[in-house]
């Protein structure tokens, strides 16, 4: 009996000799793993998705491998409702071994809009990023961290105006009404499309409508051009002016400003 019970003690004393090689050597690997993070990029616009690619450089210098890696970042607004999040996977980084991972952050500005953030749009403003990062070491013992940024958001129609309203004769049977319009694209990405305008007289009518192209780089000079509407010679008042964008980014409408 004797021989069994100490049969058994050296097997415990065993076993907790293994258990905390294993855990020292496990605490050794974590601090071995190297995360280098390359210049982030945007890609050409694409059917109105804007995509931001982050690369990430995955060192794995440690005794174990590391699986079912995944990167996740999540961006809310000011108020905390979530405007987008994403992805990404890595299965396996053997060890010794280095693997590249591209975080890709792709939404759609028509459908943030579509979902009530069309403020976004017009507003500069401070967004929220929570990133995690989760793994498995040596197949066994899952890992999580994660970590809060602020990052400001450029809005593409930042301080849009619509300047005073003049009106001259232009024919027989029209008159031209010629609004200034301007606008600053605070944001990241080209825009480039159109803009209509229609005129809305006090009975709710659509008496005209005018056109222009808009080509507006990110972070350039305020775009300014004036948008010639024509419009019957008949005694009317003006209420309103809508609005609606056709880029190729977002397309958005009608938005309504009074005319006074």
């Amino acid at each position: 009996m004797r021989q069994a019970i100490r049969a058994i003690g050296w097997a415990v004393n065993l076993f907790w000799i293994v258990l905390l090689f294993f855990g020292a050597t496990v605490i050794y690997s974590a601090f071995q793993l190297g995360v280098v993070p390359d210049d982030a990029f945007i890609s050409p616009i694409v059917d109105g998705v804007v995509t931001i690619s982050m690369p990430y450089r995955f060192n794995n210098s440690g005794l174990y491998d590391i699986s079912d890696l995944y990167l996740a970042s999540s961006v809310k607004d000011s108020q905390g409702a979530e405007i987008l999040n994403s992805s990404s996977q890595l299965p396996l980084i053997p060890r010794g071994s280095q693997v590249n991972l591209v975080h890709n952050i792709s939404f759609s500005m028509t459908e943030m809009v579509a979902d009530g953030f069309s403020y976004l749009l017009f507003n500069d403003t401070e967004l929220s990023v929570d990133m995690s990062l989760g793994l498995v070491y040596a197949r066994v013992i899952p890992v999580q961290v994660s970590t809060n940024m602020t990052m400001p958001w450029g809005a593409p129609l930042s301080n849009l105006t619509l300047g005073s309203v003049s009106v001259a004769p232009y024919n027989a049977s029209h008159m031209r009404v010629s609004i200034p319009f301007s606008f600053e694209n605070h944001s990241f990405f080209e825009l480039n499309g159109a803009i209509q305008l229609e005129i809305v007289d006090n009975a709710g009518r659509v008496v005209g409508e005018g056109r222009t192209g808009v080509n507006a780089p990110p972070q350039s000079p305020p775009f300014r051009t004036t948008i010639d509407v024509f419009i019957p010679l008949t005694p009317t008042s003006f209420r309103e002016a809508r609005l609606y964008f056709d880029t190729s980014a977002f397309s958005y409408g009608p938005m309504v400003i009074p005319l006074v």
